[in-house]
């Protein structure tokens, strides 16, 4: 029998989601598969590898997995975000995102779907003004000094960031080690994963928070972009 293009059964099995699950994967993928839908992959049979199983392959980093309240930073589509919510429903989802389109499209999409274990935070990583959460998430949103700097006020002590990635050469991870020792992280592992058949070079690097982030994390609205912490003599600059 030929497979449909949302049938996501086999994503269900590899991560021993229910059957409810299953189906509101499956009713996901049909949302981002509308032609509304802020991305730009709407192939089914793509949307299933590039969104849904990218997304899932959280999953195989113990914190998220057993996380009590994850932020989901830059979630656009809602993503990892609302894909997540859906295999952890016992997990509360804060997907944060600037863009008061995908803000809106985010929360129709979640109540669609039926997920009560997600809000939607429309607003910049800087001015979200929140704390104490388990892991922040973010995929394909900044580089690793960015994102160390952007998680690390958000996270409670012992929480982790989860960052998707892609390659990332070595002056992006000299940069990444030397922001997270500047505002309190560490990290605890880059995990190579095969998120569906053909995927190339797809990372997970875990950081986690082992010490008080100092104050004036993160600086105000742009700044990590403009001038993110840097390795440089050993030491990150500002």
């Amino acid at each position: 029998m030929s497979v449909g293009p949302f049938d996501v059964k086999h994503l269900a099995v590899r991560y021993g989601l229910d059957s409810a699950a299953q189906e509101t994967l499956a009713g996901l993928l049909s949302l981002l598969s509308e032609p509304a839908a802020p991305t730009s992959v709407h192939d089914p049979a793509q949307a299933r590898d590039v969104h849904l199983a990218d997304s899932l392959a959280g999953l195989e980093v113990d914190a998220i997995a057993g996380a009590g309240a994850i932020a989901d930073l830059g979630s656009g589509a809602g993503l990892p975000g609302l894909t997540l919510a859906i295999a952890l429903p016992d997990t509360e989802f804060c997907l944060v995102e600037s863009s008061g389109r995908k803000c809106s499209w985010i929360g129709t999409s979640s109540k669609r779907l039926g997920l009560e274990n997600v809000r939607v935070a429309c607003a910049r990583v800087e001015e979200l003004g929140e704390g104490g959460f388990d892991v922040v998430t973010a995929r394909a949103l900044a580089s690793l000094p960015v994102l160390c700097e952007y998680a690390a006020p958000l996270l409670r002590e012992g929480g982790a960031l989860v960052a998707w990635k892609g390659a990332v050469d070595a002056e992006e991870e000299t940069d990444g080690l030397a922001a997270a020792e500047v505002v309190g992280l560490r990290r605890e592992d880059v995990r190579a994963v095969a998120p569906y058949r053909g995927s190339e070079r797809r990372t997970l690097h875990v950081y986690r928070k082992i010490a008080p982030t100092p104050g004036g994390y993160p600086r105000r609205p742009g700044m990590a972009v403009k001038r993110p912490l840097r390795a440089r003599s050993g030491r990150a600059a500002r």
